[in-house]
């Protein structure tokens, strides 16, 4: 097991599920309609790569690009999912954030990387 891994995981499955509640029930009523749809599709890539990242962790074996498949799809996260939350929250917190919309697929592209890099370590495996 990587421990830094496992954790980083927890993390994120603990804040998706928290920011996922918060959506279904406080934010219903305060967000338009666009705005929640963006919001649970952060949280469903969050959620989703916390599970991912929770089988990297946990994997004994030590293939090539492990680090990075969890670096890409970290910053991923972060980047992808962490924009869309503030953009979705910029009505009621009054902020202008138009500027993070360049953000989003960066991290998309970080989300990838991190399935491509998983890919190549597997084709790259020496299994013994």
């Amino acid at each position: 097991m990587n421990k830094s891994i496992v954790m980083t995981a927890s993390v994120l499955g603990f804040l998706a599920v928290v920011l996922g509640a918060m959506g279904a029930h406080a934010l219903k009523e305060v967000l338009s309609e666009a705005s929640l749809d963006s919001f649970n599709t952060a949280v469903r890539y969050q959620a989703w790569h916390a599970i991912a990242m929770l089988a990297l962790g946990f994997n004994q074996a030590d293939f090539p690009f492990k680090k990075r498949v969890y670096q890409f799809w970290l910053f991923g996260v972060i980047l992808f999912s962490g924009s869309i939350y503030l953009l979705s929250l910029s009505s009621l917190i009054e902020v202008k954030l138009s500027f993070l919309g360049p953000v989003t697929p960066i991290g998309g592209l970080f989300m990838i990387a991190g399935w491509a890099a998983l890919f190549l370590g597997a084709q790259r495996f020496k299994n013994t």
